[in-house]
């Protein structure tokens, strides 16, 4: 099976690292200083599987590349219009796994979300049944080009977004095992993007506009009451589409306070001046608010905030 990771940063390039140490034919598309660094001196990975150091083939186009079995997307949801036109040959002949924070676009079709498939461009390419849905749970950064720290965790849980089954999410979990990774098949894809959502939407923009790690985030109580009104806020609206259920929004806080030093993606991306994460997590949760008529408050008040210190950045 040959592999493409689109998008060798934290999260892709540890997967890509794992997938090349087990001998799978796997590349990679990055860019600037850290493509140059693998491209010379390959891709060094510091983990809990183990510290080593593989070579890839590299580009910054997937087309440069060839022909695969597998497109495993990593690279973040805001800049899906920037990297379709090198993706759409692939569109109904490859499997495309989203490996992504936010929703993404297979989640509503009809009509899709403007906030992450404007014009509905990418689900015309990417149907359903060439799709697999993820949920990454796992953390890292890129201390420098070339090199990935991974902070921990191996789980990746896999499935397509219709629900069930599919063979396609099945080779993957297969795949990820392999390679010595913690892969999950849900029959239930939805439901767990949306988990995986909640977290994201309370801890990535309190962590970013007060810049902070975690675990002095979460021992701050107004802090902790903005990430926890921002969860509950997006919990309904994810009752109001049907795909979750009631959940303890405290002992999801409780366990996210064990992270310690851990960094959001956000407050990683906003402290080396790259667009933020705010559609795919904000923009889109606050558009399904307003179809399903879900009053959202303090969402809207995170997106104007953010809106506003990207812009005077």
């Amino acid at each position: 099976m040959r592999v493409c990771v689109v998008g060798a940063g934290a999260i892709g390039g540890f997967i890509a690292g794992a997938l090349a140490r087990a001998g799978i034919d796997v590349a990679v598309v990055a860019r600037g200083e850290h493509l140059a660094a693998m491209r010379a001196h390959g891709l060094s990975v510091e983990s809990d599987i183990g510290t080593f150091t593989v070579t890839v083939d590299a580009a910054d186009d997937v087309r440069a590349l060839g022909a695969f079995d597998a497109l495993l997307l990593t690279f973040k949801a805001h800049q899906w219009p920037a990297l379709l036109p090198q993706l759409q040959p692939y569109a109904r002949t490859t499997t495309i796994a989203t490996l992504q924070n936010g929703l993404p676009f297979w989640y509503v079709r009809r009509p899709p979300l403007e906030s992450v498939d404007p014009g509905g461009r990418i689900g015309a390419l990417f149907d359903d049944e060439h799709v697999v849905g993820g949920v990454v749970h796992v953390s890292g950064h890129v201390p420098h080009p070339g090199k990935i720290v991974h902070s921990g965790g191996t789980r990746y849980v896999l499935g397509p977004p219709q629900g069930g089954s599919s063979e396609r999410a099945q080779q993957l979990v297969e795949l990820f095992a392999h390679a010595g990774l913690a892969p999950e098949a849900d029959p239930n894809v939805r439901h767990t993007v949306w988990l995986k959502l909640v977290n994201n939407v309370g801890l990535n923009p309190v962590s970013t506009l007060r810049r902070l790690t975690i675990a002095p985030l979460l021992a701050d109580p107004q802090a902790r009451a903005d990430v926890r009104a921002l969860m509950e806020e997006t919990l309904r609206v994810g009752q109001a589409l049907g795909v979750v259920a009631d959940v303890d929004i405290d002992a999801r806080i409780a366990y996210a306070a064990r992270l310690r030093d851990v960094k959001t993606s956000m407050l990683q991306d906003y402290e080396r001046s790259r667009p933020l994460e705010i559609e795919p997590m904000l923009g889109a949760v606050i558009e399904l608010a307003a179809r399903l008529a879900v009053d959202v408050p303090h969402l809207r008040a995170a997106y104007d905030a953010l809106q506003k210190v990207t812009s005077t950045a």
